[in-house]
C-alpha cells in the first residue's frame, strides 16, 4: 500500500523516481499521523470508559456497603426486638400482638384498628378490638336480568337473616381474634385474653357517631385452646366462655367490658386551651414552656381524635421525660404514643432523640413524636431511621397548627433575645 509504483520510466529518470518515492512517503506518514490519532482515541476513549467503570464500581460499593450497613442494623433491630419478645417485655409483646393482628385477612371495608395493653404481672392481655357495623356487610342476594324491560332486577338478604349474619360475624371475629393471639404467643407471655368488641355506628335517633362495647369476654389459654372450633357453635362458644354481650348484637346495646385498658396515670393532669389565643404574632420559640406544651397537647389532640384516639399532659416537671400520652386506636399509628415537646431556639442535639427512644421503651410505648420550634441535625435524624420515632421541627408544627385553623410563627433569633436563658 505505501510501496512506491516504480515503472520503466521511473527507473530512467531519477526525478520521476524520487516523486514516486515522496508520495508513498506523504502517504504513510498521513495514514501513520491517522492511526496515531485513531489510537490516542481509542485510548482516550478506554480511559474514559475505565473512568466510567471505575465511578460506577465506587458508587456500587458504596451503595453495597450502605445497603449492608441498613441491612444489618435491621437485622440488629430484629434480634433485638426478638430478644425483648422472648424476655417478655411489655413494649415487644404489644407490638408483636399488634403485627398478628394487622396480617388477619379480612375484608376492605371492615375496620382495622386495636389498642392493646399486656400486664406483666398477670400475664394477661387486654384487646380492644374494633368489629364492623352492621352496614359494612353487603345485603345483595342475587341480580336477574328482565330482558322485557331491558333492566337489573336486585334481591336483597332479608332484615332477619341480615342480623342472623351479623351476629353469627362478630362471634366468629371475636374468637378468631382470641385464637390468633394465643397461637402466635411462642414465648408463652400470655396466660389470659380479655378482648372487648367495639362498634362505632351512626345514632339513628341523632345522626350523631357513637362507639359502644358490645361483647365482652375473658378467658385462659389451657382453656381455649381445648375447644374444637370446627365443630363449634360460635355463639354458644362465647356464651360458654362466659363471655358477656347484648342479646341482640345488631342493636348496639352496650354492655360494661370485663376488664378496660387502663389509661389512668398519676402523673397526668388538667390541661389548659392555649391553640385559641394565637395569632400571626404569637412567636412559640418565646412562649411560656408550659403553655407550649399544652398547646402541642392540644394540637395532637384534635389530630387524634378524629380516629377516636385521646391525648393527656403529665405533669410539668422540666425533666426531658413524657410531656404528653396519645391512646390511638389505628392500626398503623396506633398505641401508646408518647409526646415530648422542645422550645428549643438551637438545633436538637442526637441525645434528645435518643433519650425519646428510651423513654419509647421504658414506657412500653409503640411509637414516640418529638416537637420542637427549631431542628433536628442530620444525626438525630439518622439515628431516628427505623426505629418507632417521629421527629417534628418548627416548619412542620406551623404546619400542624394551621391544619386545625390556627397560626402563629417561630422567630429563633427574636426567641434567643427575650428569652436570655438556658434552654430546657
Amino acid at each position: 500500500m505505501f510501496q512506491p509504483e516504480i515503472k520503466l520510466l521511473d527507473m530512467l529518470f531519477s526525478s520521476r523516481r524520487n516523486k514516486r518515492v515522496a508520495e508513498s512517503l506523504r502517504r504513510f506518514e498521513t495514514a501513520d499521523a491517522q492511526w496515531k490519532k485513531d489510537v490516542s482515541a481509542i485510548h482516550a476513549k478506554d480511559e474514559a470508559k475505565n473512568k466510567q467503570f471505575v465511578a460506577a464500581l465506587g458508587e456500587w460499593e458504596k451503595a453495597r456497603t450502605d445497603f449492608v450497613e441498613q441491612q444489618s442494623l435491621k437485622n440488629a433491630a430484629i434480634e433485638k426486638k426478638k430478644e425483648e419478645y422472648e424476655a417478655k417485655a411489655p413494649s415487644a409483646i404489644i407490638e408483636y400482638s399488634y403485627l398478628v393482628l394487622e396480617s388477619s385477612d379480612y375484608p376492605d371495608y371492615f375496620p382495622r384498628s386495636c389498642l392493646l395493653e399486656y400486664t406483666t404481672e398477670t400475664k394477661t392481655l387486654i384487646a380492644e378490638y374494633a368489629l364492623p357495623a352492621i352496614t359494612s356487610l353487603p345485603t345483595l342476594k342475587q341480580v336477574k336480568y328482565v330482558a322485557a324491560k331491558d333492566t337489573f332486577s336486585e334481591t336483597h338478604v332479608s332484615e332477619v337473616s341480615l342480623h342472623r349474619t351479623y351476629e353469627d360475624l362478630l362471634y366468629q371475629i371475636a374468637l378468631r381474634t382470641i385464637y390468633e393471639l394465643f397461637q402466635a404467643d411462642s414465648a408463652k407471655a400470655v396466660d389470659v385474653i380479655v378482648l372487648n368488641g367495639l362498634v362505632t355506628a351512626t345514632d339513628k335517633a341523632t345522626g350523631k357517631e357513637f362507639t359502644a362495647c358490645i361483647l365482652s369476654v375473658q378467658v385462659s389459654k389451657s382453656e381455649f385452646m381445648e375447644i374444637n372450633f370446627a365443630q363449634a357453635d360460635s355463639k354458644v362458644c362465647f356464651k360458654k366462655l362466659k363471655g358477656v354481650s347484648a342479646s341482640r348484637l345488631a342493636e348496639l346495646a352496650p354492655v360494661r367490658p370485663i376488664l378496660q385498658i387502663n389509661r389512668e396515670d398519676k402523673r397526668f393532669v388538667e390541661s389548659y386551651a392555649v391553640a385559641d389565643s394565637l395569632d400571626d404574632s404569637s412567636n412559640l420559640a418565646a412562649m411560656d414552656w408550659e403553655d407550649f406544651e399544652n398547646l402541642i397537647r392540644e394540637v395532637f389532640e384534635k389530630e387524634f381524635s378524629r380516629n377516636g384516639g385521646e391525648v393527656k399532659i403529665t405533669q410539668a416537671s422540666r425533666d426531658g421525660g413524657v410531656d404528653a400520652v396519645a391512646f390511638d386506636p389505628d392500626p398503623i399509628r396506633g398505641g401508646k404514643i408518647v409526646i415530648q415537646a422542645k422550645r428549643y431556639t438551637n438545633t436538637v442535639s442526637v441525645s434528645a432523640v435518643r433519650d425519646l427512644f428510651g423513654t419509647v421503651l421504658n414506657e412500653g410505648a409503640n411509637k414516640g413524636i418529638l416537637v420542637t420550634t427549631a431542628d433536628y441535625g442530620p444525626d438525630a435524624y439518622e439515628f431516628a431511621k427505623g426505629k418507632p420515632l417521629t421527629l417534628l421541627n418548627g416548619s412542620e408544627l406551623l404546619y400542624l397548627l394551621a391544619k386545625h385553623g390556627h397560626q402563629a410563627k417561630i422567630n429563633l433569633k427574636e426567641a434567643r433575645e427575650l428569652l436570655g436563658e438556658k434552654e430546657r
